[in-house]
């Protein structure tokens, strides 16, 4: 897979705790953030997928066992 440069932009905090994790997981930054924004973006796929999918079953309705046959009223369901 072909890679491109960016430039970010970090706070120096940030980028020395950056430089200590990646040299105790033995790796680099441009790693960690590769994984980092992978998995990001994996996750926002599979939201994707599930949203469409339970919007789909919304429009397909579900089977409640009526048979389409309302045979009672609030009343009754509520009766006091």
């Amino acid at each position: 897979m072909a890679s491109r440069n960016v430039t970010l932009a970090l706070p120096e905090e940030l980028l020395r705790r950056l430089k200590i994790l990646a040299a105790q997981r033995d790796t680099s930054i441009s790693a960690l953030l590769t994984a980092t924004l992978s998995e990001l973006a994996d996750q926002d796929e599979g939201y994707a997928e599930a949203r469409d999918a339970m919007l789909r079953d919304m429009e397909r309705g579900y089977d409640l066992g009526t048979r389409g046959q309302i045979t009672w009223t609030r009343d009754s369901l509520h009766e006091r």
